[in-house]
């Protein structure tokens, strides 16, 4: 496969820190410096609804609404005629720039908007996912355009890059979920699908602090094991993308496995215990990453 880099100039930005935990790095210094402030721009978009689905206490009408009125934002940014003055605007100036710099798919953006509405509707309504296929496909909005938004910017848009982006994303979602039981059910959200829980004979009390389920066990480990197939299988990509770009998702890679690691360690019972990347962790991932 051929990749080239963008032959846009790069646009002075002005960004926030990254301030959340992340199970990978973040416009890192091994991101290309060209691209930096245009991945940290992205990446804030994305964190910033994320929030505004997640965070606080806000009823499902406010969350909604404020997703939609982000949603309008984002389409003021994305016309360069228009200024950027909105409630927002320290998210979408930055960001226009690079829509425009880089001519960002807005599809890509938007499909994001719609998993977090997607979010906030299921869990007011308690909606569970009816079976795994129906999971993939939030995870296809939630999560690969955020990896198809990346090599947007690093010039590589072929199918075969694109599949493997697809996979290392779903399998970075899919491991936060399974990473995140005891949080996720705390806050009624509920990301093992009923068919799955029926084959493996779990009840929802099976998955609450006090229970010591070996069913639970049994369908977080089937779980991770499908989610580490998926990482490997998309980690033909890091073959093929060139550069200290290439390195940071070696990093990636290797952190999201790391994670299913630990998962393992805890005999998966994320139900009571979240395990989480740590810096002791940073020498195994870095030794694994070179020898990829």
């Amino acid at each position: 496969m051929q990749s080239q880099a963008p032959t846009t100039a790069p646009c002075p930005l002005t960004v926030a820190p990254i301030r959340h935990y992340e199970n990978f790095p973040v416009a890192s210094w091994l991101c290309p410096s060209h691209l930096r402030s245009a991945v940290a721009a992205i990446y804030h978009f994305a964190r910033t609804a994320d929030d505004l689905a997640d965070e606080g206490q806000a009823s499902t009408t406010t969350r909604l609404s404020d997703l939609q009125a982000y949603r309008a934002e984002l389409m003021v940014a994305a016309d360069p005629s228009a200024p950027v003055t909105g409630r927002w605007a320290t998210v979408f100036a930055p960001l226009a720039q690079v829509i425009s710099a880089h001519q960002l798919p807005l599809n890509l953006l938007t499909d994001l908007l719609d998993a977090f509405e997607q979010d906030v509707r299921f869990t007011a309504d308690q909606r569970r996912y009816r079976d795994d296929a129906e999971l993939l496909s939030y995870c296809q909005r939630s999560a690969n355009p955020v990896g198809r938004l990346l090599l947007h910017l690093y010039g590589i848009q072929d199918a075969s890059a694109l599949a493997h982006s697809d996979a290392i994303c779903t399998a970075l979602q899919l491991i936060n979920f399974w990473q995140d039981v005891r949080v996720d059910v705390a806050r009624a959200r509920w990301y093992p699908s009923v068919q799955t829980m029926a084959r493996h004979g779990v009840q929802e009390a099976d998955l609450l602090p006090t229970s010591d389920s070996r069913n639970a066990a049994d369908l977080i480990a089937a779980y991770t094991r499908s989610a580490r197939a998926m990482m490997l299988d998309g980690a033909q990509l890091v073959h093929h993308i060139p550069g200290r770009a290439g390195w940071e998702l070696r990093l990636v890679v290797q952190g999201g496995l790391r994670i299913l690691d630990k998962i393992e360690a805890l005999g998966y019972a994320t139900w009571r215990s979240r395990p989480k990347l740590t810096l002791r962790d940073a020498p195994t991932i870095l030794w694994r990453a070179l020898w990829m």
